[in-house]
C-alpha cells in the first residue's frame, strides 16, 4: 500500500520500517497492519508525527481508508518497535525519550554492534565487505548535502545490513531493533555536515579494519561512531528544549 501523502523517495521504496523487518523484500510480502504500521513508523522517524503526540485509531483509518482494526493491529506491531506506547484507556501516543532514555538506548547499541563488528571482522565474509564498500561509497557521495536526510537513511541500511550479516540472529535483532528506536534521535545528530564528517571517517576506519581482519579496531570505530552519534542527539535534544 503506497500513501499518497507520503513524499516520492519513500514510495519508490519501502521505508525504514518495513527495511528493519524485511531487508530487501519487495513491498508485496507486508500485509495490510503492516503496511500501515511501516507508513506511520516512518512518519514517525521523519518527525511528521512528534514524540508525545497521540494516535487516535479513528483519524488513522479515516486517513489510510481503513477500518480500526487494521490501525489497531499496526499500531501494536509499532509499540513492539519501541516507536508507539498504547495506554489502556487514552490509546496511542508517539514514544517520547529523555536525554537519559537516549543515552542509555545508544549506550546498549554501541555494544552490541561492537560485538556485530568483531563477528563480523572474524568472518571477513566477500560479500558483506563488498556491500560494506558500496555503503561507505554511498555515504561519501552525501557527506556534504546540504540535508542530512539521505546519509542518515543509508546509515541505517548499512547498520542493519550489518547486523543481518554477523552470523547471530538473536544479537543481530536486538541490533536491529535499537536502530529503529534510535533512528529519529540519529538523524538529529547528523544533521551538521561536520558530524556527518567525523560518522564517515569513522565508517572508513571500520571498513579499513574488516578487511583487514582486525577486529579490535573495527570495535573501537564501531564505538566510537555510535557513541559520537548519541552525543549530538543528547546536544540536539538539549537545544530543542531551550529554543
Amino acid at each position: 500500500m503506497v500513501d499518497p501523502d507520503d513524499p516520492p523517495a519513500a514510495q519508490a521504496r519501502d521505508g525504514y520500517v518495513a527495511f528493519r523487518w524485511f531487508g530487501a523484500t519487495p513491498r508485496l510480502t507486508l500485509s495490510l497492519p503492516e503496511q500501515i504500521a511501516a507508513r506511520i513508523g516512518d512518519r514517525i522517524i521523519d518527525g511528521t508525527y512528534a514524540p508525545g503526540e497521540r494516535l487516535v485509531e479513528q483519524d488513522l483509518a479515516a486517513a489510510f481508508a481503513v477500518s480500526r482494526g487494521p490501525i489497531r493491529e499496526g499500531l501494536r506491531l509499532l509499540e513492539k518497535e519501541g516507536l508507539v506506547r498504547i495506554h489502556a484507556r487514552r490509546g496511542a501516543e508517539v514514544t517520547r525519550l529523555s536525554a537519559q532514555e537516549v543515552a542509555e538506548t545508544f549506550e546498549v547499541r554501541a555494544g552490541l554492534f561492537a560485538i556485530v563488528s568483531r563477528r563480523l571482522a572474524e568472518r571477513r565474509d566477500p560479500v558483506l565487505l563488498r556491500n560494506y564498500r558500496a555503503a561507505v561509497e554511498e555515504l561519501a557521495r552525501h557527506v556534504d548535502d546540504v540535508d542530512g536526510t539521505a546519509y542518515a537513511e543509508t546509515v541505517f541500511r548499512a547498520s542493519l545490513m550489518s547486523a543481518r550479516a554477523c552470523g547471530n540472529a538473536r544479537l543481530a535483532d536486538l541490533a536491529i531493533s535499537l536502530s529503529l528506536q534510535t533512528l529519529r534521535y540519529t538523524r538529529l545528530s547528523l544533521a551538521s555536515v561536520e558530524r556527518r564528517r567525523r560518522s564517515l571517517a569513522l565508517w572508513q576506519a571500520a571498513l579499513a579494519a574488516l578487511e583487514a581482519g582486525d577486529a579490535d579496531a573495527a570495535e573501537a570505530a564501531s564505538r566510537g561512531r555510535i557513541e559520537d552519534s548519541m552525543r549530538g542527539a543528547i546536544a540536539a535534544l538539549a537545544a530543542d528544549a531551550t529554543a
